[in-house]
């Protein structure tokens, strides 16, 4: 008898605990479907995966497609910040779609955490107590491979990215931090998916190598149809360009190529290495730079619910701050403007295997923190 009563007043403190539990309802809005969906699903699969490693039952995470389309991603901002009432939003991909939604989340007090976009905007004058970047700010990446043609000796370089916020941002940090001369300086269309117009203009121009910023598709048929053309002028991209999610479409033509990241599967910390085998088991390949920050978000997040109550504004917000998880970069802190000071790398697209990836081979900068914090007033 005194076992059962012993094993009934368990069950019954285990069935309190659960009732006093606080959920917790995020909403990640992200590109599922379109020549950006392989963006967004990763996104989506790192952080799930986060959120299935936890075991936080308490936590619902809601999923919508925003078709990589500005209106459609507030319509559905809308609707889950006022008839679901999350407490955190989350996922989109582009900055276009970012500058459309976050706004109006922050300003209505629910909490946005970037995985990805990081408009300038967002970074400085117009930053926000309830907006979090984990990924970077866009033109961190850039002011990377800007500092790198430097020490590469690259005196005449060709520039081009999309026309739309994180295209501009983009080719600023690269013009930021490189010292040679542009042989010239393109924006094309969202989506462009023909390049032999601005081929033609890379040839023409004498440039001594090219850095391009086109995510996605975009990036994968300009390649394609680079190394088709003929042309030997050498190509730097940021890890976005040469990452996971498209080498295996762009195919060896990418070997060679260096690129930019605050991320590398290759990165020797405990918590990588358990990241990098527990996605690929999980889903069958090679994470990207977009699953991991995926993957970062949620696990900041976790950390800031296991100290505070999402309900409590200010606590919340303390605890995201604090930002102490065990991110798969290593050292992880934010700036003033709740954007992330940290180290960016070089690396080198290589055959691994049989299958294309990136190692590291150089620093490029060490506890970076981008040009807009100091307009930032928080």
């Amino acid at each position: 008898m005194k076992r059962i009563a012993a094993a009934a007043l368990m069950a019954g403190l285990t069935f309190a605990g659960q009732a006093m539990a606080e959920p917790v309802k995020i909403g990640m809005i992200t590109t599922l479907s379109g020549g950006g969906a392989g963006l967004g699903i990763d996104i989506r699969d790192g952080f799930l995966l986060a959120i299935n490693e936890s075991g936080n039952k308490d936590i619902k995470v809601i999923v919508e497609d925003d078709a990589q389309k500005p209106e459609l991603a507030v319509q559905i901002a809308d609707k889950m910040v006022q008839s679901e009432k999350v407490d955190i939003l989350t996922g989109i991909v582009w900055s276009n779609l970012a500058m459309a939604v976050v706004p109006g989340v922050v300003g209505q007090g629910t909490f946005y955490l970037s995985t990805n976009a990081g408009p300038s905007a967002l970074a400085g004058a117009n930053c926000n107590p309830n907006y979090f970047n984990v990924a970077y700010q866009n033109d961190n990446l850039h002011e990377a491979m800007g500092n790198y043609a430097n020490t590469a000796n690259y005196k005449k370089t060709f520039i081009l990215a999309p026309n739309y916020p994180a295209g501009t941002d983009a080719l600023t940090g690269f013009k930021r931090f490189y010292k040679g001369a542009l042989a010239g300086e393109l924006y094309t269309k969202v989506g462009q998916t023909d390049y032999a117009t601005e081929i033609a203009q890379i040839r023409a121009s004498g440039a001594d190598s090219v850095y391009f910023f086109l995510p996605g598709g975009m990036g994968i048929a300009f390649m394609k149809q680079y190394s088709q053309s003929g042309i030997s002028t050498p190509v730097m991209g940021p890890g976005f360009s040469f990452d996971q999610d498209v080498l295996g479409a762009i195919g060896d033509a990418a070997i060679g190529v260096k690129n930019s990241s605050h991320w590398s599967k290759d990165l020797d910390n405990a918590a990588n290495k358990k990241y990098v085998a527990a996605f690929k088991a999980e889903y069958k390949r090679l994470p990207s730079l977009y699953a991991t920050q995926g993957y970062d978000t949620a696990n900041l997040i976790l950390s800031a619910v296991a100290k505070a109550s999402v309900k409590d504004k200010d606590a919340f917000r303390a605890a995201l701050k604090e930002a102490k998880f065990d991110s798969v970069r290593g050292k992880f802190k934010f700036g003033n403007n709740n954007h992330p000071i940290q180290d960016i790398y070089v690396r080198e697209v290589i055959k691994e295997d049989g299958v294309l990836t990136n190692k590291i081979v150089a620093t490029s900068f060490t506890d970076h923190q981008d040009a807009y914090a100091a307009s930032c007033k928080m």
